[in-house]
């Protein structure tokens, strides 16, 4: 009953939007308008001295379009379509301006920035319908932007973003790593690639992001449900990865981008070119990657940890005063190992099994050069799209429509090094259509549709998860409105999924057969499941400085394929999984509130949230008769999936001072903590397994934007202490999870760009230390803490990577 009069409020108010657009005046625009528009120009200077900016970035983040201002401080659209659009100022050094423009006037834009050290507005895309300013978003939003991406030292894209509160990372090496947002990983969490679904094995926690961190402009992550745009998956939040914006008109731009790290001979490369002539508008670049095996203080070298990686990306497509349309690719390839951690127990050196079975020392050779041995992964994703964004008159249409292949495998076999022990072969088609109906009564209302259809088939030797089709499809409506100082958002969505898993049978060798001629593998299944997902929210102004946020959210995950029919060795959990085809979906109520308070010299921000999640899906143990564990044949402990229900809570602190007249110094605080908790369990199944540990991290940052009369501008030096508590709240049953002490780690690096006479910027250099110490430290949510025992230290598992000293080179380039 509940959800039927959800669902009768979502139509109700699509009907209503529907009306609102056929009863609103009629735009008073030459019939012709959104083909013959007018220029969009303007002035941008600073408030306090009147005098013009140059080269102040100007953007239109809904129809992608940018620009730079001129030495006069003027800039220029030529092929701006008409309508009311957010419009984004920024400029080094001075507070972003966002304001709401109507692009059809012809009145020349006159902008002021006002200089400052605290950045009050930024306008974000992920989770809302349109680019709104994160102020005004009643969901919690934290935004990484190119200039920390740029001085921070990672080895793949969720690292970059890890120390952002609230945000944790599974980790399996230096390779692999799955984000964590409130305590909450897996599928549960949606990554987006420019705003597009990324589809590729969630349901594994060795299953990296097949996303290339030199692509990454900045980051977006939505703290909270996710589900009402996007539909299953998004329980926990959404991470957007977002790629450069727009290129100027008659611009041609590019970059050679290098980095080095020591710890583990870590090189990366990429080149990056850009233009937009005359509404021809394109991006491509390509990125490789190489590492060697990682060291730290305890483990030394630890063998077979290095990986490779190729990628390309970009998009060609036209922006006119109709609006855009881009073809968009991404190829990610790497190749990794997996590390396995097993040691000879008299001198504690790491092992391998050769070609002829033969268990031997890993000898220094071994770790020498960028080679990988067995066991290891090879990951190949492949996206084709298209990006749409139609201008009609006083309505906005935008159609994304995509093709990704994700093929997965895995080598385990010493004796046969080319031998595919797992291959997963997963096509995508996804679609998002979206229709942004006329303002009326300043409400802003947007309907869509969105969906996918996935095959996956298994193409290796053995067997985890069967075979399977999935068909899910979802409508939405949400809208915003400001009443003054509150800003209400809110919307309602309905989706169906289904789940078509095949029937498999193996004959004595292992080989498939058909049904009935050999023992069965995988039962086959249909499984369809549906439901309702909304929130409800606001943001409310109490001054300039004090801001109140309040959120309520219901949403939604259907299980994957993995808790619903897996049945075989999971090398990456080390345990033998069993899924169960009658789970039913997960669902959440989550309540968020915040206050933040800013100032020119002072900013303070606190987040609170409360999750209850029914139904939640995790694996159990099964027990033999006389009660021990329940062992598979080759020895594993077997796990079947089941569900309960669970509470999440805690929240984000955030103290950022920058004092007067010392405007160079910011000393940044934050705090951030997840409990997370099984209602009804015992004690040792009572805490949710793979919560972060709480975290507080404190940074002191000096910059100059000018140093003199010299050629280096905006440089810095910083200094952070990220202190990790012990984690003590374990799933211990069964020997799943292990407490974690706390460590400390001191992170510093320093900075600069390099101009030329006449103020063009020749190159930028970034120089970091990570771990400066060389502490040896497990993170609770490292993977490799399970691995293999060295008897011969004591130490349980593989530790985390050691000092690693970083050199970042970035050349831009300016073409004709």
């Amino acid at each position: 009953m509940k959800s039927s009069f959800i669902a009768a409020g979502l139509l109700l108010l699509a009907g209503n939007s529907v009306i609102q657009a056929q009863n609103a005046p009629r735009p008073s625009l030459p019939a012709r308008a959104t083909r013959t528009a007018a220029p969009v120009t303007g002035l941008v200077t600073d408030a306090a001295t009147g005098e013009p900016l140059p080269g102040a970035t100007v953007i239109f983040p809904d129809v992608k379009q940018a620009t730079a201002t001129a030495a006069d401080g003027t800039f220029r659209f030529a092929n701006m379509p008409q309508g009311r659009f957010l419009m984004q100022v920024r400029f080094v050094g001075y507070t972003p301006v966002v304001r709401t423009v109507d692009t059809s006037t012809g009145t020349a834009l006159e902008v002021a920035l006002t200089p400052a050290e605290t950045e009050i507005g930024q306008v974000i895309v992920t989770g809302v319908s349109a680019s709104t300013e994160m102020r005004r978003s009643p969901v919690p939003t934290s935004v990484v932007d190119q200039t920390r991406l740029r001085q921070t030292a990672a080895t793949n894209a969720v690292d970059a973003l890890a120390h952002t509160p609230g945000l944790n990372q599974i980790t399996t090496g230096a390779a692999i790593s799955k984000p964590v947002i409130r305590g909450l990983g897996a599928n549960r969490v949606i990554t987006l690639n420019n705003g597009a679904k990324q589809e590729g094995q969630q349901w594994g926690d060795e299953h990296g992001i097949e996303i290339d961190e030199f692509s990454i402009d900045r980051a977006e992550v939505i703290k909270g449900p996710g589900s009402l745009l996007y539909g299953s998956d998004g329980l926990a939040g959404v991470i957007n990865f977002l790629a450069p914006d727009p290129v100027e008109d008659g611009r041609i731009l590019g970059s050679v981008t290098a980095n080095y790290q020591t710890n583990n001979y870590q090189q990366g490369y990429s080149l990056w070119n850009a233009g937009n002539l005359g509404g021809l508008n394109w991006q491509v670049r390509g990125s490789g990657k190489v590492a060697a095996d990682y060291r730290n203080k305890y483990d030394g070298r630890v063998y077979n940890s290095g990986f490779r990686e190729l990628d390309g990306s970009g998009y060609v497509g036209l922006n006119k005063s109709w609006g855009y349309t881009h073809l968009t690719f991404s190829s990610f390839n790497q190749i990794l190992g997996l590390i396995e951690g097993e040691r000879d127990s008299t001198s504690g050196r790491f092992t391998r099994v050769n070609s002829l079975g033969e268990t031997q020392l890993v000898n220094g050779s071994g770790f020498s050069g960028y080679g990988l041995d067995v066991p290891r992964q090879q990951i190949n994703h492949l996206r084709i799209g298209t990006d749409n964004n139609f201008i009609l008159g006083r309505h906005r249409l935008t159609l994304n429509v995509g093709w990704q292949q994700n093929l997965r495998r895995e080598f385990g076999n010493p004796e046969d090094y080319y031998e595919k022990s797992l291959f997963f072969q997963l096509r995508t088609v996804d679609y998002a259509l979206r229709w942004f109906l006329p303002e009326k009564n300043g409400w802003h209302t947007t309907l869509g549709l969105s969906g996918m259809q996935q095959e996956n088939q298994n193409k290796g030797v053995e067997f985890l998860i069967p075979a399977y089709r999935l068909l899910d499809g979802g409508m939405f409506g949400v809208t915003k409105k400001s009443f003054g100082k509150l800003d209400l958002s809110g919307g309602l969505r309905y989706d169906v999924r289904r789940i078509t898993a095949d029937a498999l049978f193996l004959d004595e060798e292992e080989q498939p057969v058909p049904p009935g001629l050999g023992e069965e593998k995988f039962a086959g299944f249909q499984s369809t499941f549906r439901n309702v997902s909304g929130s409800v929210g606001g943001a409310y102004n109490l001054s300039d400085k004090w801001l109140l946020k309040a959120n309520a959210a219901r949403g939604f995950r259907a299980p994957n394929i993995a808790e619903l029919g897996s049945n075989g060795i999971h090398e990456g959990t080390t345990r033998y999984e069993i899924g169960e085809p009658g789970l039913k979906p997960e669902t959440s109520f989550q309540l968020d509130g915040g206050l933040s308070f800013t100032a020119d010299h002072v900013s303070f921000t606190a987040d609170v949230f409360r999750n209850r999640i029914s139904n939640y899906i995790f694996p159990r143990r099964l027990a033999s008769q006389d009660g021990t564990d329940s062992l598979s044949a080759d020895g594993d402990r077997v796990f079947r999936y089941g569900q309960g229900d669970a509470r999440l809570a805690g929240g984000e602190v955030s103290l950022d001072l920058h004092p007067h007249p010392l405007d160079w110094l910011h000393f940044e605080n934050s705090f951030s903590m997840v409990r997370a908790v099984q209602l009804d369990q015992p004690a040792g199944q009572r805490y949710l397994p793979f919560t972060p540990a709480n975290r507080f991290q404190s940074e002191l940052w000096v910059n100059f934007r000018k140093v003199g009369r010299s050629a280096l501008r905006n440089l810095y030096a910083r200094g952070t202490v990220e202190h990790n508590f012990a984690q003590n709240r374990v799933f211990s049953a069964f020997d799943t999870e292990t407490r974690t002490p706390g460590y400390t780690l001191v992170n510093v690096g320093v900075g600069t760009e390099v101009a030329s006479a006449k103020g063009r910027t020749l190159f930028s250099l970034y120089l970091a230390a990570n771990n400066l110490f060389d502490v040896a430290y497990q993170n609770h949510l490292s993977r490799l803490k399970y691995a293999a025992a060295n008897n011969a230290t004591g130490r349980a598992g593989v530790y985390n990577m050691g000092r690693t000293l970083s050199a970042k080179l970035v050349v831009p380039l300016s073409f004709k």
